[in-house]
């Protein structure tokens, strides 16, 4: 699904939750304006280095005397940290009147230091990055930067949860709570497939050119997106919503909004293939049930029966292991259950006090 698209399906989850007013739209006058730190060359896990290396973030709220109160959200895929602008906010999913709030541009989102926007190494000559650099990354922001030893919380939606998921196995001890939400510790089978195909969508387009791209690349992003808006949800949700005889104006726009150039593809292609790397336990040598043991931070996990974007599988076993709450969210709008859902609530009484929300299934109000 394209990013605006899926920009706007999440904001609708603090809209469904917590009934938007006009305000909720709008960015803050000075509080939340767009920062970014300097690394320098910043070194991968797997020993490459990212040049000239930048990392985009915004802080909203304001730190209290014991420097407990910082949370940290980083963006999903293709997200910028703008787009996470309306969940944080008085009386909303992360309250500004409570908590210090960090939105962290993931790296190769094309704010943060990305093949898009590298002097250096542009293109595919960027390096591959996983998640656990990003971590890496988020990691030297809050100690080096914004002087933080502890957050109170880490939480994200789809890639924004694997980062919350590697913060918690990694960094145990730098975190009271985890809220990862319809993500995963570890990609499937199923996911990485999902994945490879929307990166073989956009290299088979001409203008690609083995990664030395000739023009815009409207075909292979169109047929990505494709691919993507088929799994965002579940077939029932499609069937349901789009018409055989609508299908026509459904695709053409999907294509008329797939456009960019090699930087876009290029963007999109390494973050990809991030999560397709994904495995946490995998980076210690340990199981799943290992993994979540390390884990000290009180978790939430949150995942949709009907993911098809990623599979819960993983983060059930995790939950399971770690003796941490699920919420389940029966939905046929698979990926997208959270704006389907009312949530935003549950979380933030997790944030104020994870012994107030258990285990539980939501079903979906619309009866989608």
């Amino acid at each position: 699904m394209k990013n605006k698209c899926r920009f706007a399906f999440y904001v609708l989850f603090v809209c469904v939750t917590w009934r938007c007013t006009s305000a909720y739209a709008q960015a803050p006058s000075a509080d939340g304006i767009q920062q970014f730190a300097q690394f320098g060359d910043f070194k991968l896990h797997d020993g490459g280095v990212i040049h000239e290396f930048r990392l985009g973030y915004r802080t909203l709220g304001k730190l209290n005397s014991g420097k407990s109160n910082a949370v940290l959200w980083p963006t999903w895929i293709g997200g910028k940290s703008q787009d996470l602008l309306p969940f944080i906010r008085p009386g909303n999913v992360v309250d500004t009147n409570k908590y210090f709030v960090v939105l962290v541009d993931a790296i190769g989102n094309g704010v943060s230091s990305s093949p898009s926007n590298s002097k250096r190494q542009p293109l595919m000559k960027y390096p591959k990055f996983t998640i656990r650099d990003m971590v890496e990354a988020e990691h030297r922001l809050c100690t080096d930067v914004l002087h933080l030893s502890h957050l109170h919380a880490v939480l994200g939606i789809s890639m924004g949860g694997m980062q919350a998921f590697e913060w918690v196995v990694t960094y145990p001890d730098f975190m009271d709570i985890g809220i990862p939400m319809s993500s995963s510790p570890q990609s499937t089978s199923f996911d990485k497939l999902n994945w490879t195909a929307q990166i073989d969508a956009i290299e088979l387009d001409p203008a690609w050119n083995d990664g030395n791209p000739t023009g815009p690349l409207g075909r292979g992003l169109a047929l990505s997106e494709e691919i993507g808006s088929m799994n965002g949800t579940s077939p029932s949700y499609r069937v349901a919503r789009t018409s055989p005889k609508d299908f026509g104006v459904f695709v053409a726009e999907i294509r008329k909004n797939a456009k960019g150039d090699g930087g876009t593809a290029s963007d999109q292609i390494r973050q990809r293939q991030a999560i397709i790397a994904l495995d946490i336990p995998g980076e210690f040598g340990l199981t799943l049930a290992q993994a979540a043991k390390r884990v000290r931070a009180k978790l939430l996990i949150i995942v949709s029966a009907q993911d098809h974007v990623v599979n819960p599988r993983p983060a059930l076993e995790f939950a399971a292991a770690a003796n941490a709450p699920v919420i389940n969210l029966n939905s046929p709008c698979g990926h997208q259950s959270l704006t389907c859902i009312s949530l935003g609530p549950k979380v933030a009484s997790f944030l104020a006090d994870p012994a107030s929300v258990h285990s539980e299934t939501l079903q979906d109000p619309g009866n989608r």
